[in-house]
């Protein structure tokens, strides 16, 4: 499955790589983040593996992430219409200005054109927005972004960390109205974080949304370092910002290395595969800080996983889901089949059933 093995996004004829190229990391500002070379390095990597699809955010490394990429292709201006740019709103650059970040028509405005001026461009393919914010109006929100569709300067909408009922909420209006319709989301997934199951991922299924899952290597836990009988330190500084794995969590990341052995790959690689073969899930969003470590992530590109080794992977990291996600996925087949085989499932009748026949 090479990058130029485009998918089409949702509901809509925007194609894009099965990997997206995430540029959270590119930029220094925060201390931890990749030099402009070596930004610049894995962005000319990407793009000459065929990868079309970049995503950013006007908070990554305070705007540098933008700039570093702007500055790239205005280098190239030939190869701008030939990516899909997609970068975020919502977070606040301005300290003290209340309406220097959200979701408002105002903050959307000015978030945009500060956007466009650090890519160097007149338009985004993709606005995502980046958070949920429960007092600004959706009407406001769903009528900006509409209006910058309808300018020319955003080609799709998409949505990054919303809950599934404000977006569903959205999406609906968005379709009675007329207006641009949200193609997108962009949620945390991976073998450590599967609760978008419940909800999320079948509401994206249902509603004709692509999927980019962030976080698929969980900050780090799933990319080799650990496992339960490693006798390496783990880097405070890193604990701090991310965490350390739970002992639940060794579980999943032993098993995850168990299944990397036999595939003779990386547990990066095994993971990143794991994530892109799921149900609905469109384009894997992947990055790095160090050029060795895209390279790494990019083998999962030439990774094939039996079913017995999906099996395993699904099985160990099973979640568990909040209401009524699993009553609904057990109990509503059994009583509306009460022993029938149904597309491919047999039903069990419970006991309670087969008592009330025996009374009635």
């Amino acid at each position: 499955m090479p990058l130029d093995s485009y998918v089409t996004l949702g509901h809509s004829g925007l194609r894009v790589s099965p990997f997206t190229l995430g540029t959270m990391t590119f930029g220094e500002d925060h201390g931890w983040g990749s030099s402009v070379a070596e930004s610049t390095s894995i962005l000319a990597a990407y793009l000459d593996r065929g990868g079309n699809s970049i995503d950013t955010a006007n908070i990554y490394t305070n705007g540098h992430s933008e700039k570093i990429i702007g500055d790239y292709f205005a280098g190239q201006h030939a190869l701008r219409d030939r990516v899909v740019i997609g970068t975020k709103f919502f977070c606040n650059l301005y300290e003290n200005d209340p309406n220097g970040g959200g979701p408002s028509r105002k903050a959307i405005v000015q978030q945009l054109e500060n956007s466009l001026r650090r890519l160097r461009t007149d338009y985004v393919d993709v606005y995502w927005l980046h958070n949920f914010d429960p007092n600004t109006p959706v009407e406001e929100t769903l009528r900006a972004l509409d209006d910058l569709v309808s300018g020319g300067k955003v080609r799709y909408i998409g949505f990054s960390d919303v809950p599934a009922w404000a977006t569903a909420e959205a999406a609906t209006l968005a379709r009675l109205r007329g207006w641009a319709p949200i193609i997108a989301l962009q949620l945390e997934y991976s073998l450590l974080e599967r609760t978008s199951e419940g909800e999320l991922i079948p509401m994206a299924q249902a509603m004709g949304m692509g999927v980019l899952p962030w976080g698929p290597l969980k900050s780090g836990f799933l990319s080799g370092k650990y496992s339960s009988t490693s006798t390496g330190r783990i880097d405070t500084t890193r604990a701090q910002l991310v965490g350390a794995p739970t002992e639940a969590d060794y579980v999943v990341i032993d098993a995850l290395n168990a299944v990397a052995r036999e595939v003779g790959a990386s547990p990066a690689a095994v993971a990143l595969a794991w994530v892109q073969g799921r149900p609905g899930i469109t384009s894997t969003l992947v990055g790095a800080r160090r050029m060795d470590q895209f390279e790494a992530n990019l083998h999962a590109l030439d990774t094939t996983l039996t079913d017995a080794q999906r099996t395993t992977l699904d099985e160990v990291s099973t979640p568990t889901l909040n209401f009524p996600a699993q009553n609904n996925r057990m109990l509503a087949p059994m009583l509306q089949f009460a022993g029938a085989t149904v597309d491919g499932r047999p039903s069990n009748v419970s006991p309670l059933l087969q008592a009330n026949n025996a009374r009635y």
